[in-house]
């Protein structure tokens, strides 16, 4: 007891030195957070939501000149996102030249010394923290206002000295949607026994949970939002992204972090985490914040994340702390503390956690303490080395840049001759928005005995983000690292591929020779760039080739316009160009021309412009009614692939587990796509490991499954000759036996000719963590049209498909297979050559209906759009074939 009242003694009068404020009323006419939300921000069962949030710091914008809000974009809902300026009202009035300054720093290796010197003088270090990203680590958007409070109004002298060195760019809450959602479900369960209960479906328009792995392919408005701040806009020096992790772990993480790391990240970066994590660990273990920890868990090897900004010269980390229920206190036992992962073996003492928490209460309030405290320590390390991290900033734009002159590789070409025209275009505008020069050339020329095109475009690694040039550009190895010598691997964190022209079906050439290409050869590429092409003649009919993922674009969205559409059912030449079978075809004689330029307008490759739509073979398009299963089950792939659908133009149904026995499914769509997800939760709403079943942390209303009379109806569907189109875990709902009923007492068993094999393959030791592998596709069918021989897909080792010979009235054909041998093209994996010519994809036929079976996640995270037309063209199966 005696302990125990020493260290409350000690936490009140150094941690809340910084707090005293938040507890008095207002200070020079600034509301308090208390006052202004009714409660003291972390209290328990309290939450505020982003509209309260935004409000307050509003009226913090209103009466102190220490802080500036402005709007930084929309989130995919619509919603304002804001950046919060935080620092001394000199440098508020001055945030216009301050952002001059760390653009030059960031991108100009060219300064002379008395410009670096005068920009060391008169810069400031700009932190940027981003709060919240997953809207159910609600803790450091909750501790916002009180940080903000606490800043404005302190009159410490050492934390003026702070606000003066330092401008905190604080994005109060990094995911805006998905905040109003859980608050508004805590806030709908608070009181009952379903209070802690998960939030059902994801918080965010579309993408949940992997809104942190979108940094790369930069889908989603908010994660563009975001990254404009150190891609094009403020370049700040230091970025930390503010997490929570599990309640029964350490309270609390921060760098360095642990093994791998990505190695074309300067060494620099890496040492000043740790400058940042020292101090961190030093001053809450001070304040008496216990179960702090380093260099356990989080690995740094992948981009994605929005500390995709430390391949952008950023000193970025992120930090991460233990939850509680919401804005509900749990009580953790101490035999139910616990360490899983990397760094830390046991719950016991030791360096990478120095001063472990016993167990007891956690609250929101422990939560929002250690936020607040954390926030202030890194301030304080910005503030401490400001003059030397200005200083490596420009260094670092030197060092790159320098690198990307003596060091292969020296470019990257993207020839303008490519198979899908539309990718290629969507990678150039990706490059830009990413703050990469790109350039074309005005002329051709001769590279290491190739030719290069005029019009081809051309990446320099002479730039000062030349780390995430070749980061993106290049195919990944990944740094396999050992816990001891020739010991066990240290498995990834998460995927392990993110080549973009691998992923996009891009062809991109790496040189390698030390070349110059004469800057008068190249003009650099103002995005977004389109190829504008007039018709050149009278035309009464476009063609859009089916080798371009855009063309399904502009198909689906022709049919959902009312624009008839046809399809080429045979290959043809036109203009001395081979058009792939299943390109479309539109006749003006029968459309609305006016709809049709606008059409064609929203594209980035036109389509081809023809005097007559007569002369080809073709086929009407029927737009498909489709539906798109997602359950409750914070279900990713579902929201991904209805990100992919709305982006593409593609109307469709969301069909939930439970309104499968209600629903007539055969009268109401066509196809039924089941994205990636276990049979257990599909079929009971509930999760299954082995034979062990775990019960959800959902209100009883939303964990329904398909059930028995569910799965009846579909099997009917199935025999009337609907289309079954499933991917990933959800194709277990497909393997075994099987049942149709065609009256009360007569019913069909049967078993499709094909199973999964992956358990035995992964048994011999076939390991995939998530990867890019290859495969061959099967030439002239529906499914492959407009695709090439062979292709990357991501895969992550299961399933993997053994088909057989058809009895009755089933058939089958193998649409994708591994090859047998080079079947990695980018990632890692172990045992990669037990997939030898086994089955990725395949089509099955049962009566009339069809399925189509993916091993692979044709659209995995939007990134993949190399698969995407698989998936396309599998909606648009005839389906009296």
């Amino acid at each position: 007891m005696f302990n125990l009242n020493l260290k409350h003694v000690f936490v009140l009068t150094i941690v809340f030195a910084f707090n005293l404020n938040v507890l008095a009323q207002s200070v020079n006419g600034i509301q308090t957070p208390k006052e202004f939300f009714g409660f003291k921000p972390g209290a328990d069962r309290m939450l505020f939501s982003y509209e309260q949030l935004i409000s307050y710091l509003q009226k913090l914008d209103e009466v102190s000149p220490k802080i500036k809000l402005e709007e930084i974009g929309k989130t995919p809902l619509g919603k304002p996102m804001y950046i919060a300026f935080i620092s001394s009202e000199e440098n508020i009035n001055n945030l216009d030249k301050l952002k001059e300054i760390n653009k030059e720093l960031a991108l100009n290796p060219a300064l002379s010394e008395e410009q670096r010197e005068k920009y060391f003088s008169e810069g400031k270090v700009f932190v940027l923290g981003t709060l919240s990203m997953h809207s159910d680590e609600v803790g450091p958007s909750q501790a916002a206002p009180l940080v903000a409070y606490n800043l404005v109004t302190s009159d410490d002298p050492e934390m003026l000295e702070v606000l003066n060195n330092v401008v905190y760019m604080m994005v109060p809450s990094h995911n805006p949607d998905g905040m109003d959602k859980v608050v508004e479900h805590y806030n709908k369960y608070k009181g009952t026994k379903y209070e802690s209960s998960s939030m059902p479906g994801v918080y965010h328009k579309y993408i949940g949970h992997d809104n942190n792995r979108d940094f790369v392919t930069l889908t989603q408005e908010d994660t563009k939002a975001i990254a404009r701040i150190y891609n094009k806009t403020w370049f700040p020096q230091v970025m930390v992204e503010k997490h929570q992790m599990g309640k029964t772990g350490p309270r609390y993480f921060v760098p360095p972090m642990h093994d791998p790391i990505a190695e074309n990240v300067d060494a620099g970066i890496w040492n000043w985490t740790g400058v940042f994590g020292s101090k961190l660990i030093t001053d809450m273990t001070k304040a008496g914040l216990k179960g702090v920890s380093q260099h356990y868990l989080f690995d740094d090897y992948w981009p994605g994340s929005t500390e995709t900004a430390i391949w952008k010269n950023v000193i970025g980390f992120l930090t991460e702390c233990a939850s509680a229920n919401y804005a509900t206190p749990v009580y953790v036992e101490p035999n139910e503390l616990n360490v899983y992962g990397k760094g830390l073996s046991e719950y016991e003492k030791s360096i990478n956690m120095p001063q472990p928490w016993q167990g007891g209460w956690w609250r929101l309030s422990d939560i929002v303490e250690y936020e607040v405290v954390s926030t202030k320590s890194i301030l304080e390390t910005a503030s401490q080395h400001r003059e030397e991290i200005l200083m490596y900033r420009n260094d670092l734009c030197r060092k790159e840049v320098e690198l990307g002159k003596t060091e292969p590789p020296y470019y990257y070409i993207l020839p303008q001759k490519q198979h899908d025209k539309s990718e290629l275009l969507d990678l150039v505008n990706l490059l830009d928005e990413h703050g990469i020069n790109v350039y074309f050339l005005k002329k051709s020329i001769t590279i290491n005995n190739q030719i290069c095109e005029e019009g081809d475009f051309i990446i320099p690694l002479a730039q000062p983000f030349r780390a995430f040039i070749k980061e993106v550009m290049e195919k990944q190895n990944y740094p396999v690292r050992h816990y001891t010598p020739n010991g066990k691997i240290m498995k990834p964190y998460d995927i392990t591929s993110w080549s973009l022209p691998l992923h996009k079906g891009v062809t991109s050439v790496e040189v390698n020779e030390k070349v110059l290409i004469p800057q008068s050869d190249m003009e650099k590429v103002i995005a977004p760039v389109s190829i504008k092409m007039r018709p050149g003649l009278e035309y009464d009919a476009v063609l859009f080739t089916a080798a371009n993922n855009e063309s399904y674009k502009a198909a689906f969205t022709a049919l959902s316009s009312g624009i008839e559409v046809e399809r080429l059912t045979e290959a043809v030449e036109v203009k001395g160009e081979k058009v792939p079978a299943g390109s479309f075809l539109i006749d003006l004689s029968f459309n609305n021309r006016k709809e049709v330029d606008k059409l064609i307008g929203g594209l980035s490759v036109p389509p081809m412009y023809l005097v007559s739509a007569s002369g080809y073979k073709t086929e009407k398009l029927v737009k498909p009614k489709v539906a798109l299963v997602e359950t409750n089950f914070h279900d990713m792939d579902a929201g991904w692939t209805r990100f992919v659908f709305d982006n593409y133009g593609i109307d469709y149904t969301i069909l939930m587990p439970e309104d499968f026995e209600k629903t007539e499914l055969t009268k109401k769509f066509d196809v039924i796509v089941f994205p990636s997800v276990n049979k257990s939760v599909l079929m009971e709403g509930k999760y299954k490991s082995g034979e062990r079943y775990y019960i959800p942390q959902y209100p009883p209303e939303f964990t329904k499954g398909i059930g028995k009379k569910g799965m009846e109806m579909l099997m009917t569907f199935l025999d009337k000759g609907g289309i079954i189109v499933s991917w990933g875990n959800s194709t277990e709902m497909f393997m075994g036996t099987l049942e149709i009923k065609h009256g009360e007492k007569d019913k069909e068993e049967f078993q499709l000719p094909v199973r999964d094999i992956s358990k035995s393959l992964s048994k011999n030791g076939l390991y995939v963590p998530g990867s890019l592998l290859r495969v061959e596709l099967t030439n002239d069918n529906p499914l492959t049209y407009g695709m090439q021989d062979e292709i990357g897909v991501f895969f992550r080792g299961k399933p993997v498909f053994a088909t057989s010979i058809p009895h009755f009235d089933m058939d089958r054909r193998v649409i994708a297979k591994f090859p047998k041998e080079n079947i990695m093209m980018s990632g890692y994996a172990e045992k990669v050559e037990k997939l030898k010519y086994k089955t990725a994809m395949v089509w099955l036929k049962k009566g009339k209906g069809q399925l189509v079976l993916f091993g692979f996640n044709p659209q995995f995270r939007g990134s993949t759009n190399v698969s995407f037309k698989l998936l396309f063209n599998s909606l648009l199966l005839n389906k009296t074939q």
